[in-house]
């Protein structure tokens, strides 16, 4: 079973560290660095323990931050790591499900999702896609990164585990597949724009509103 958290030092309710992000904030950077807006506000969807808010903020200093989370605790985490930090660029954590018709955040110069499509429900990638259509002004990003199935690539034989060990923790979760994100995207009104081969079997995925 894959761990997704390890407490911190100042207990389970303060920062968390998600092993993952020390391996794979430097090369997200370098691709957001391309994609991301040169000023603006970036919605953080799903920001788990906060590192990749930290991280993103430090490297990309002419942006505001909102990191969010449907997780009490997560926020917790996020306000830890940001607190420790003493970043001018990053806004407090917003309670935010996905999946809600409705989010705390009115408008957005990008979004980014790391990480949250195969670990949720369908209905969280649905309204990921259905919120960005409500924040972002037309040519606005949305970046996604994490494993996914492609029709006309091999699955690695990590990947297929990953996915087995996903489902066997939770049905609705797994790995999806590149075309059903892109159909969910279409019906949003975002164009599917960019695929980059990431470390670890991972891809970013750039979607641009129409």
């Amino acid at each position: 079973m894959t761990t997704l958290w390890i407490p911190g030092d100042g207990g389970f309710a303060d920062k968390r560290h998600a092993p993952a992000t020390l391996r794979n904030r430097d090369a997200i950077a370098g691709v957001l660095t391309e994609w991301l807006p040169a000023k603006g506000t970036i919605v953080e969807v799903a920001s788990g323990s906060g590192e990749h808010a930290v991280h993103f903020a430090t490297a990309f200093p002419a942006l505001d931050w909102q990191p969010s989370d449907p997780d009490a605790d997560a926020l917790t985490s996020i306000a830890a790591w940001s607190a420790d930090a003493r970043l001018g660029n990053v806004r407090p954590p917003l309670m935010l499900d996905a999946s809600a018709a409705e989010w705390p955040v009115q408008a957005a110069d990008a979004l980014l999702c790391i990480n949250m499509v195969h670990i949720s429900p369908w209905a969280a990638t649905l309204g990921l896609f259905a919120g960005a259509a409500r924040l972002l002004a037309p040519g606005a990003p949305l970046i996604l990164y994490g494993p996914y199935v492609e029709a006309d690539v091999p699955t690695t034989e990590s990947n297929l585990a990953f996915d087995a060990s996903l489902r066997a923790r939770n049905p609705a979760w797994g790995l999806r597949d590149i075309a059903a994100v892109q159909g969910v995207a279409a019906d949003a009104g975002f164009a599917f724009v960019d695929r980059r081969a990431m470390p670890a079997n991972n891809l970013m995925l750039l979607f641009r509103k129409l």
